[in-house]
């Protein structure tokens, strides 16, 4: 398996991959189409996890100078467990680093137990909460931050 950079024609797999995943963000066409606007491509980044042209996991991310937002992360469901999400997370913490970032920022629901696990084996820290964030059904928003300048677990 090989971890790459997003391309457009990729959507159709992404969108495949985020219907197995309903706690992750559930963008709608105009949310994936920006990820490849070409005013702006450093600011937005996408990665995926392929082997043979299938799809076994993505993940999204946009800068604001130095500081980072993982916006979306999904695993196909029959690849869970297998530490996709942290290799996807370790790539995007190379990427975020060569780039200068200082630090990565995320929300995640609170229920979202998998996650925040996963999160914190990377070393992400509680930094928060958002109370009524989430719709559908409404949830609070746990806050994570990962500083570069802490020492990764």
């Amino acid at each position: 398996m090989r971890i790459r950079a997003a391309i457009a024609s990729d959507i159709p797999q992404i969108k495949r991959l985020i219907l197995e995943s309903p706690s992750a963000a559930q963008w709608n066409d105009a949310d994936y189409a920006s990820l490849f606007n070409s005013s702006q491509p450093a600011l937005r980044t996408a990665l995926v996890m392929e082997e043979s042209g299938a799809m076994f996991g993505f993940i999204t991310a946009r800068s604001i100078g130095s500081e980072w937002e993982l916006e979306n992360i999904a695993v196909a469901t029959a690849s869970r467990n297998k530490r996709i999400g942290k290799q996807l997370v370790g790539e995007l913490f190379k990427l975020a680093q060569s780039q200068g970032a200082s630090a990565i920022h995320l929300e995640v629901r609170e229920s979202n137990q998998a996650a925040r696990r996963l999160y914190q084996s990377c070393g992400f820290l509680e930094s928060g909460r958002r109370r009524g964030y989430y719709n559908n059904p409404q949830e609070d928003a746990i806050l994570y931050s990962f500083s570069f300048s802490s020492p990764k677990k």
